[in-house]
């Protein structure tokens, strides 16, 4: 038996079980009330009223008993659905391996389009800047660019918060020792847009109001993909939000004032390995790859006639502490 709950038991029926106790338990079916008959079919149905066939009348049943039945009805009930359940995927079993091994029609719902011309990847560009209006993400391992440009660039910045929109871009840490990508982030920053610095390798991508990604398309970045393929852009958006977390924030306005470094950078790289920096290390600070930083590291040797790195390391230390004179070949 188990049908019970939905609601258990309503008020009118309610009202008419106290009733029935206040005549002492029972009562005879000549003495209902025609409106009656719901609520007694719901007691009846219940078990909280039995019916006396001998003398046509109608009795109260303990509510604790009734309650005992309905509960252990219910909880049967209940580990006989959830064996059925657990044999519900069993079941279907031929069904989803069918669906799984079917061959699907690819979604073409998206679109790639590569533009090989240095001109008209900067002319699509400039037109993604001028549609743009809620965010641009940028990640840039190389920096900001020529200095001649940047007035445009935050021009087109300005622009884009007027319209409500907003810049979040990721460089190298190698930036913070340019003057120019420094003064671009700084002057950037003060118009609402956020720059931070990430020391591991990512990918060089823009996405325009994570509608449309430009990647480069070959090693050179002389060619470009513009990518509108909704899954693409989701997955290149969820790849620029992880480096965005791990990514290290910069006070860009302090770097502009400080970032007066000029040297070359082979001896930028000595000035490193002197004050006992790696050379990942120092490949990270200036934004080079290690394999850069060794052919430096590999020319100091020889200018200084060394063999190890900690000769070199030490012979650039005491240049460092010299006033500059270190052992030195003429060439």
């Amino acid at each position: 038996m188990t049908e019970p709950p939905a609601g258990l038991i309503g008020s009118a029926a309610r009202e008419l079980y106290l009733a029935i106790l206040g005549e002492g338990g029972q009562i005879r079916a000549r003495d209902m009330a025609p409106d009656d008959a719901p609520s007694l079919e719901r007691l009846l149905q219940l078990g909280l009223v039995v019916a006396r066939v001998e003398d046509a009348a109608y009795a109260t049943v303990n509510p604790r008993t009734v309650g005992s039945r309905i509960g252990a009805d219910l909880r049967a009930t209940g580990v006989r659905l959830l064996g059925e359940a657990d044999e519900v995927p069993a079941l279907l079993g031929d069904l989803t391996h069918a669906y799984d091994s079917a061959p699907r029609k690819p979604d073409r719902t998206g679109v790639v389009e590569h533009v090989q011309d240095v001109a008209k990847i900067r002319h699509r560009i400039a037109q993604l800047d001028a549609d743009c209006t809620e965010e641009i993400l940028a990640a840039q391992p190389g920096g900001a660019g020529p200095s001649e440009s940047m007035p445009d660039a935050l021009e087109r910045i300005r622009l884009l918060v007027e319209r409500g929109g907003v810049i979040r871009g990721i460089y190298r840490p190698g930036v913070r020792t340019d003057a120019v990508t420094s003064a671009y982030a700084a002057a950037a920053t003060e118009l609402g847009c956020r720059y931070r610095v990430l020391a591991e390798p990512f990918t060089r991508m823009l996405v325009y109001d994570r509608r449309v990604a430009v990647i480069p398309a070959d090693a050179d970045s002389s060619s470009a993909a513009f990518v509108e393929d909704p899954t693409v852009v989701d997955f290149l958006v969820e790849s620029f939000e992880r480096d965005w977390q791990e990514a290290q924030r910069v006070q860009w306005a302090d770097g502009a004032r400080n970032s007066t470094d000029r040297r070359p950078v082979q001896d930028q790289v000595g000035a490193m390995l002197a004050s006992g920096l790696t050379q990942r290390a120092i490949a990270s600070r200036l934004g080079l790859s290690e394999r850069t930083v060794a052919g430096h590291i590999a020319r100091l040797r020889e200018l200084h006639d060394v063999e190890t790195l900690f000769q070199l390391g030490w012979q650039m230390r005491g240049a460092a502490a010299g006033g500059g004179r270190g052992k030195r070949h003429d060439r």
